[in-house]
């Protein structure tokens, strides 16, 4: 890899970020509504005649001040997806963005709180919507998709069960892993072992977002009390030395989303985010949008502000990538097309 330090023309340096922002990518931690774009939210709105106060800032982006005020505004755009069709529609619109920025494999969170409201009828009808528009888009855009369930944390235990049992029935080759996203200032990890357990039993990867608010902590709570294979953001297990050497040991995958973190404040930038210090010291990491139109940002803009901050060159991000690709919850053949297309 390039020395950051060393002196480049213009021309060339300018060149090589081309190139970058064009590879091939694997995306692992996208929210399927937080990857709605506005417009398609305010086209959505308009349709239904529903008003969305205070949701868009003046220039059409989205508005909010924090994380708490974030979760509010995400949970407003959110509640114009009222069908089926809605959720199909959504679903094309994402991976359209995805496939522009070089994407060719991702998961997406996706709720029965908000398919369906927790009825497991009502989300197998969301679920084979969503299903049959990412095999339309397989088709024409050539980037494969699938379903991770998640609980929402901040709406509680008993929700997540719901939830955990809507995922369960639905386990196969499209829903492949269960996870937990929300307010991780809410309740505790182990809450929620009983839906994790549930989701296990039926054959479900793992995933929890811990280790963004709350601490390292949360990130060892994550992996010793819900026995996840991959952390959701998990960024600040950097603080605790001797977590990272554990998360070495058990190779557990970060989902980071370092766009995400600096413009939600949990760093004040990214040259002092962590994502370099954890890859030196041997743990594994991804590269993910979180909730792309939120945070102002694409994979092809991630790979671009870590090629410019810490002077990743095409080789290292094409191994962040084989990394993803290890780490995906899909089935081992489709895992294996994903590699193939990686190195082609």
């Amino acid at each position: 890899m390039r020395d950051p330090n060393e002196p480049i023309g213009r021309d060339e340096r300018e060149h090589d970020i081309s190139v970058i922002r064009a590879l091939p990518k694997v995306e692992l931690h996208l929210h399927l509504e937080g990857a709605a774009p506005p417009a398609f939210i305010r086209g959505m709105a308009k349709e239904k005649s529903v008003r969305l106060d205070n949701v868009f800032a003046p220039d059409g982006s989205y508005d909010f001040r924090d994380f708490g005020h974030f979760l509010q505004v995400y949970e407003a755009a959110t509640s114009v997806l009222a069908s089926p069709e809605d959720y199909a529609r959504l679903t094309l619109a994402m991976l359209e963005q995805s496939a522009e920025n070089g994407v060719i494999y991702s998961e997406t969170f996706i709720s029965p709180d908000f398919c369906g409201g927790g009825d497991l009828s009502a989300w197998k009808e969301y679920l084979q919507a969503m299903r049959e528009a990412s095999e339309e888009a397989g088709k024409s855009l050539g980037i494969t998709l699938r379903g991770v369930v998640t609980c929402i944390r901040h709406f509680g235990p008993d929700k997540a069960r719901r939830a955990a049992m809507c995922a369960a029935e639905t386990a196969g080759d499209w829903i492949v892993g269960f996870g937990m996203g929300g307010d991780e200032a809410r309740g505790s990890q182990r809450d929620f072992a009983y839906s994790f357990d549930m989701a296990r039993e039926a054959g479900l990867k793992l995933t929890s977002h811990a280790g963004e608010w709350r601490g390292p902590r949360e990130v060892e709570e994550a992996v010793r009390d819900l026995g996840v294979g991959r952390v959701g953001h998990g960024v600040r297990a950097i603080e605790d030395p001797r977590l990272v050497d554990n998360l070495v040991e058990k190779q557990i995958v970060l989902e980071v989303c370092p766009g995400s973190n600096v413009m939600l404040g949990v760093y004040p930038n990214l040259g002092v985010h962590p994502i370099e210090k954890l890859r030196e010291r041997g743990v594994k990491v991804t590269i993910s949008t979180d909730d792309p139109p939120f945070f102002h940002t694409s994979m092809a803009d991630e790979y671009e502000q870590l090629a410019r901050t810490h002077g990743w060159d095409a080789a290292r991000f094409a191994e962040i990538a084989r990394t993803s690709a290890d780490a995906a919850f899909c089935d081992e053949d489709t895992r294996a097309g994903i590699l193939k297309r990686l190195d082609g």
